[in-house]
């Protein structure tokens, strides 16, 4: 994905001066950056966004880079992150590489050189879970369970929770009818009436991420449920 647009960072840096500088040029480079000041509070905010990387210093107060990736794989293994450290001590790269940083940036460096590096990660990580198993393509549509995103040409569309497990339902039963109350069981734990009404929400609101392509069909079974239809090129 070349476009940098909507990708999120988490920028864990102490350094008032270099968070500042890396934040700005992150930000100027597309990117859209949550900064923090130590392992806590990233910590913190990695637990109520979405991330699409991280970018941790080894040395934090609070909770040191390592801890904190540890933390972060122990509930998301396939984030990529990388470490920025001032030590260059091979035993510190290599414990942060067996801890899977995808990277490893020792201070000081240009900020070009992190950005050339983000945006490898980030191809290649795309590239990998296209083909993982929480990866669809739907026509011209790719759906990253895992990000909780759509793909379409150079565009991105982020999906709340509910609709990324209401889509992901539906693509495991691709052309098969998903009966309502086993939707409703799987991803509410209650197949009341106001839990199906709330279904019928985010199913408007998924025809509306995906009318991109034409020939994406969530189609309605009267009084049973729903059937994902897709129609390969529109046609």
């Amino acid at each position: 994905m070349e476009n940098s647009e909507n990708i999120r960072i988490l920028l864990a840096e102490d350094d008032e001066n270099l968070g500042f500088i890396l934040k700005d040029f992150l930000e100027i480079s597309g990117y859209d950056v949550v900064w923090v000041k130590d392992g806590n509070e990233a910590w913190t905010s990695f637990q109520s966004n979405l991330f699409d990387i991280c970018i941790l210093d080894v040395m934090m107060p609070l909770m040191d880079g390592f801890s904190l990736a540890k933390k972060i794989r122990s509930t998301n293994k396939n984030i990529p992150f990388i470490f920025l450290t001032a030590k260059a001590m091979k035993e510190d790269k290599i414990a942060g590489l067996e801890l899977g940083a995808d990277d490893y940036i020792t201070k000081p460096f240009s900020t070009e050189e992190l950005g050339l590096r983000i945006k490898n990660i980030l191809k290649r990580y795309i590239f990998q879970h296209t083909n993982s198993c929480n990866t669809f393509k739907l026509g011209k549509i790719i759906f990253d369970y895992n990000r909780q995103i759509l793909l379409f040409d150079d565009s991105e569309i982020r999906l709340t929770k509910k609709e990324a497990e209401v889509l992901k339902l539906l693509c495991e039963n691709k052309s098969k009818i998903l009966r309502r109350e086993v939707a409703l069981q799987e991803i509410w734990g209650d197949d009341d009436y106001f839990m199906g009404r709330s279904m019928d929400v985010y199913i408007t609101k998924l025809r509306k991420h995906l009318k991109a392509d034409p020939g994406i069909n969530i189609k309605n079974i009267h009084g049973t449920g729903f059937m994902l239809e897709i129609i390969e090129n529109g046609k």
